[in-house]
């Protein structure tokens, strides 16, 4: 996602103020509107796109709490306010940070880097959704050499866990990016793709042979762990 869509809801123009600021800091973050009433702010939210908002929860006519249960569809929510007894509740209805005012620009920055990891994840959940008939034909998005790219689930070989990064392998090409197996794993459709080990996730459908606690694919071996031995024999080989 290139640019993020941000809307801020604060019935204070100070408030405001300097959330506008911060945004203006982030290359990345696309201010769409500042409003200070909630029922704008719940029009805005039913006619544009808003991939993050910031909302603050003591408002008059409506809280920012019951605004967002309001709505439908939710955008990544990052709650704003002086008070932190609400903290338990607005978890509860999935925000991914709850700033407490004053808050810092580096706090700021933490919670947008939660509410950029939160979309990312959508994102690659949203690409993962195939035809049940043919897993295969689905696809996932990643972030590789400043580009983004499209990797069909039926090209690829194996994935490799590098601490931070994953790096994924097709016949033809070999992607790195900021990822882990463990995100991958629960996008990627669990009837062809199994994690074999602590470091690999591998594309049942594209294993050749077995020998001890090796899985061969082509010209690539692929390490078996002890533990997932007997699992990933009989859900490749019967």
């Amino acid at each position: 996602m290139s640019v993020i869509k941000v809307l801020l809801v604060d019935d204070e123009f100070l408030a405001l103020d300097l959330l506008e600021n911060f945004v203006k800091e982030v290359p990345d973050l696309l201010l769409v509107d500042r409003v200070k009433s909630p029922m704008v702010a719940i029009d805005i939210l039913n006619q544009k796109e808003i991939d993050v908002l910031f909302l603050d929860i003591q408002m008059p006519t409506l809280s920012g709490i019951n605004l967002l249960k309001t709505l439908k569809k939710k955008p990544v929510t990052i709650f704003t306010t002086a008070y932190s007894e609400h903290a338990v509740e607005a978890f509860g209805l999935d925000a991914v940070d709850y700033l407490l005012k004053p808050f810092s620009f580096q706090r700021f920055l933490q919670a947008v880097n939660k509410a950029k990891e939160q979309l990312r994840k959508k994102s690659l959940i949203t690409a993962s959704e195939t035809n049940p008939s043919n897993a295969q034909d689905g696809f996932i998005s990643i972030k590789a050499d400043s580009k983004l790219v499209k990797v069909l689930h039926r090209n690829i070989l194996f994935i490799e866990g590098l601490k931070e990064y994953v790096r994924i392998v097709t016949a033809e090409e070999r992607f790195v990016t900021l990822m882990s197996l463990k995100e991958l794993i629960e996008v990627l459709p669990e009837n062809n793709f199994l994690r074999c080990h602590k470091s690999y996730i591998v594309n049942s459908t594209k294993v050749k042979s077995i020998e001890g606690n090796v899985l061969y694919l082509d010209n690539h071996k692929i390490p078996i762990s002890r533990e997932k031995k007997s699992e990933v024999v009989r859900i490749i080989f019967g």
